[in-house]
């Protein structure tokens, strides 16, 4: 994070804007807009700046006596070397300076504007693109209506009510996600405040019984944030807990809400943070103690993910879940590889395997995984790599059969290895693999030398 994202309050207060064009005249406006009385000073001053209520025009050039009793400098001249002055003097005042610009020169940043007062929305690129921050604002405006506004402005009407009739602090924010994402918020944006008041006072009145925890079970996908489906994005944003594993890449993490308790319950080949017990009692204690928890799975929890056994604990005790699908390592990883799963020429069918190794053995159907014309994905297999190309190979798959493993994938960290049954157990370890990795096995491997150029995460 290159800049803090904060919101002044300048209402009263004296800025001063540096220039008397028309980029001095835009800032001036969002300062006057946000309440500020506004200090203008340039040698030449347009008439229509000038001449708007609340502003106070000096002209003259710039002097360190303008600084006295500002809040805050905007630099909005086409002169560098008066523009490095304002942000020098301003520095050793320690009154926080913007050039328009130029954002070596900033201690702030003044950003692309969303506004539906009393909700703000303000996007930055840091100085790098105003461009595309603007692009960005025009994305949301389109998404969010102006009476959004108003609906703000209810919520803060009853703000101190709810609080103090829903003391929990984690019961109240769902009470309030409750209000504002169902039919009071509908009543609100049409414009009838009375019914949704009313509706809100009922709420109040059973909140006991709307007020109740929660399982989102979600599958994270393979790893690239943008893999993420929507409704897994949406309760990301709700939860007040995040239990998450091991296979869950960071970035998709960081994506859950900032506040949210975030525990790790990841599982390493020999190294398991919780057992699955475990995992399955913690899910039912955070649900009865009233909160919404995000199960957080690697890929899709139903795809040797072990969700079948967490929402059989959850039904058991009676705790209301949701599961929400996520795009499995098979079908995502081997995208991003260019190497599709099936093929008219080379696979008409697919199978998903674990690859686990117990007791140095893997206990798999063989004769079945060696037929010909099918692709083999093995997940979680790199440990017994040696053990399944010897397998197959004694189970008469054809020695030179393409197999290709792939580490990380869908990431910005992504490699692929490719080789035969008999070649890729020492490929690997020349090339020192290390989980998470994906094996893919069949003729569908060799369209990678065809495909290989088609890499999503690189757009």
């Amino acid at each position: 994070m290159d800049f803090l994202p904060i919101f002044m309050n300048v209402k009263g207060r004296l800025c001063l804007v540096v220039g008397g064009g028309e980029v001095a005249k835009r800032k001036a406006g969002v300062l006057l807009e946000a309440g500020a009385k506004v200090r203008v000073v340039a040698p030449e001053i347009d008439s229509s700046l000038s001449e708007q209520a609340g502003v106070m025009s000096i002209v003259a050039c710039f002097d360190v006596q303008h600084l006295e009793g500002v809040m805050l400098v905007i630099a909005a001249t086409n002169d560098r070397s008066v523009n490095e002055q304002v942000s020098r003097l301003a520095h050793e005042c320690n009154i926080p300076v913007n050039v328009v610009d130029d954002p070596e020169l900033c201690s702030f940043i003044m950003p692309a504007i969303m506004d539906r007062s009393p909700l703000m929305v303000a996007f930055s690129s840091g100085g790098a693109s105003p461009v595309l921050t603007r692009m960005m604002r025009g994305k949301l405006e389109s998404l969010i209506p102006q009476n959004f506004s108003r609906l703000a402005a209810f919520a803060e009407r009853f703000r101190e009510q709810v609080k103090q009739r829903v003391t929990n602090p984690a019961k109240r924010r769902i009470f309030w996600e409750n209000a504002l994402d169902g039919v009071v918020a509908e009543k609100v944006l049409t414009g009838d405040e009375t019914s949704a008041e009313s509706m809100l006072q009922q709420m109040l009145a059973d909140e006991d019984n709307i007020v109740r925890g929660e399982v989102y079970l979600v599958g994270a996908g393979p790893g690239d944030p943008d893999l993420l489906t929507f409704r897994a994005l949406r309760l990301m944003q709700k939860a007040d807990v995040v239990v998450y594993d091991n296979l869950v890449s960071k970035p998709i993490v960081d994506m859950t809400r900032r506040d949210a308790e975030r525990i790790y319950v990841g599982k390493k080949r020999a190294d398991h943070t919780l057992r699955q017990e475990e995992i399955n009692a913690l899910l039912v204690r955070l649900a009865h103690e009233g909160k919404r928890v995000l199960r957080l799975k690697g890929g899709d929890p139903f795809i040797f993910g072990r969700g079948g056994e967490e929402i059989e604990t959850l039904a058991a005790e009676n705790i209301p879940f949701q599961v929400v699908p996520g795009i499995t390592a098979a079908s995502g990883v081997a995208s991003y590889a260019g190497i599709p799963l099936t093929h008219r020429d080379y696979a008409q069918s697919c199978m998903f395997v674990t690859g686990h190794l117990k007791d140095g053995t893997m206990n798999l159907d063989w004769d079945a995984l060696a037929r010909p014309r099918q692709t083999v994905v093995v997940y979680m297999g790199l440990q017994g790599l040696d053990t399944l190309c010897a397998k197959l190979i004694e189970h008469g798959m054809l020695d030179a059969t393409p197999i290709a493993i792939v580490q990380q994938g869908t990431t910005q960290n992504q490699r692929v290895v490719t080789g035969t049954l008999s070649t890729l157990p020492g490929i690997a370890a020349l090339e020192k693999l290390h989980a998470p990795t994906l094996i893919i096995i069949g003729g569908v491997v060799t369209l990678r030398e065809k495909l290989q150029w088609f890499h999503p995460h690189h757009d």
